[in-house]
């Protein structure tokens, strides 16, 4: 049975936040929560590749986290300028990635789903970590995806990357979509065929469903601010697998060997050709260690139940 793509809902997850979720598959299936990057939107996790893994046998959600799409914009807390970013300094209302975690972890209170396999991309896999390292009863196994530790010489955006990141934000609908071609065809997969009209789609679909730079800002501070997460990383106990591409130019790969190297276990996959998007060509693999890494994670804890009951 070809697994069924669920209608947009928006969920209450505590502080005042609430979260624009989408599912597909099965409820009854073990869950598998999808985590976006940086300033993207619950579309940048292809369709195709949700209902891939929906139908390995797993429910995947997938959701815009605060300040981007249709999730909780934080009106309240003033975006912070180049010079800010530059010196790391914020104001006191500034979130950190400790908050967006709360966030992911009341939105799998909110629909039942814990514990969850959490797998995160960029940003998504820092707020991942993060759900792993503060909330553990959340998780079953961890995926994190071409992100990092924060540490300041790891992982860091090739100096051509900066350049691109520091442009003002678009203005209008066309410019939106032309920026995001722009930084793509930079930063993606360049052993993989890049599709621009696939890249056009989404980007349109991301300005119409909630254009937001202020967002954007926000989120880049809460990584600054949230500084060197090596030691919380060390506290991580879920089944963890890394992935990165050995071509990514806003994230180095160094991260994701950082990440690896602070969790106790982990195991670390690089992906010949993939930079840092999720190309179409990439999604077999992708697939297959995501899913395999799961069902791994379920045995285990299967046959510790099955142990601690003899």
């Amino acid at each position: 049975m070809t697994p069924i793509a669920h209608p947009e809902q928006i969920v209450a997850v505590g502080r005042g936040v609430r979260l624009c979720r989408q599912a597909f598959g099965d409820p009854a299936d073990p869950p598998l929560l999808l985590i976006a990057g940086l300033g993207t939107q619950l579309v940048a996790w292809p369709d195709e590749l949700c209902l891939g893994l929906a139908a390995e046998g797993f429910h995947v959600v997938r959701f815009d986290n605060r300040d981007i799409g249709r999730s909780t914009r934080m009106v309240d807390v003033p975006p912070p300028g180049t010079l800010r970013l530059l010196a790391g300094r914020f104001v006191p209302e500034q979130y950190t990635l400790r908050e967006m975690a709360a966030d992911t972890a009341g939105l799998i209170d909110a629909l039942g789903l814990g514990p969850a396999h959490v797998v995160g991309v960029s940003m998504g896999g820092m707020i991942a970590q993060t759900v792993a390292a503060r909330h553990p009863g959340h998780v079953r196994s961890l995926v994190s995806m071409m992100s990092t530790t924060g540490a300041r010489r790891i992982g860091r955006p090739a100096p051509s990357t900066m350049r691109l990141l520091a442009a003002r934000p678009a203005r209008g609908r066309d410019e939106a979509i032309a920026r995001s071609v722009r930084m793509f065809h930079h930063i993606g997969s360049h052993g993989f065929p890049f599709d621009e009209a696939r890249l056009r789609a989404t980007a349109g679909l991301s300005y119409d469903r909630g254009f937001n730079p202020a967002g954007s800002a926000r989120q880049l501070a809460a990584i600054i601010k949230s500084g060197d997460r090596t030691a919380e990383l060390a506290g991580v106990r879920a089944p963890t697998l890394v992935v990165h591409g050995d071509r990514d130019r806003m994230v180095a790969p160094s991260g994701g060997a950082a990440t690896a190297a602070a969790i106790r276990g982990a195991r670390l996959v690089t992906v010949d050709g993939m930079g840092h998007d999720l190309p179409e060509g990439a999604w077999p693999r992708l697939i297959e260690l995501i899913v395999g890494h799961a069902r791994a994670a379920d045995g285990a804890g299967t046959a510790a139940a099955g142990t601690a009951a003899a």
